[in-house]
């Protein structure tokens, strides 16, 4: 807990006074999003263009560095959560695992990071929905007090810089003609047509 955290804490989470919608609202981005996030992207690697399910494997590649880099930290740096602390109030059950950085924050960051990198300059809106989503998702947790506004400013850092080292050393890698995964994936669904036909 870093010394502000006591201060956005008391700002950000919901208490009795709170409107109800409000804590519904983000009982819908901590549970709901994640989720339709989840669906959406494996839609598009079964149902997409072969430019997309690139795009999706890049995405989720993202998403696996960030969780790995978050269960790192946490393991180096163990954390008590607000409720732990007596802080606040808690509006969703919840274990006491580590709370810095936030996974919630650094995988909604992660993936609007890698939508930003992926897509055309003809898609912005996609791009600034899911900054939208991953901002709403951040404020989720704060708000129904699972973390401290630390947890969800250093998990967003996370999913960011892993998204944008993912990116990068697949970028380097394609520039030097390393990374020709495509070619290899096209024979294969040659043969699979071929032995069926046979």
């Amino acid at each position: 807990m870093f010394s502000f955290d006591p201060f956005l804490f008391a700002l950000f989470n919901a208490d009795e006074n709170t409107p109800w919608l409000s804590i519904q609202l983000a009982r819908v981005f901590s549970s709901w999003i994640p989720n339709i996030s989840a669906i959406l992207v494996l839609g598009t690697l079964v149902f997409g263009s072969a430019a997309a399910r690139r795009s999706m494997l890049m995405l989720l590649l993202s998403m696996a560095t960030a969780w790995a880099m978050v269960k790192l930290i946490r393991w180096g740096f163990p954390t008590q959560r607000p409720f732990q602390l007596d802080m606040g109030t808690l509006w969703v059950h919840h274990g006491g695992r580590s709370s810095f950085p936030s996974q919630h924050a650094s995988g909604a960051f992660a993936l609007a990071m890698a939508i930003r990198l992926g897509v055309t300059r003809h898609r912005k809106w996609l791009v600034a929905l899911a900054w939208a989503a991953a901002i709403g998702v951040s404020w989720s947790r704060v708000h129904l007090g699972v973390h401290f506004a630390s947890d969800v400013l250093a998990g967003a850092l996370v999913g960011i810089c892993s998204a944008w080292l993912v990116w990068n050393l697949a970028f380097q890698l394609r520039r030097r003609g390393q990374l020709r995964l495509m070619p290899h994936i096209k024979r294969l669904r040659l043969r699979l047509r071929w032995a069926r036909q046979a």
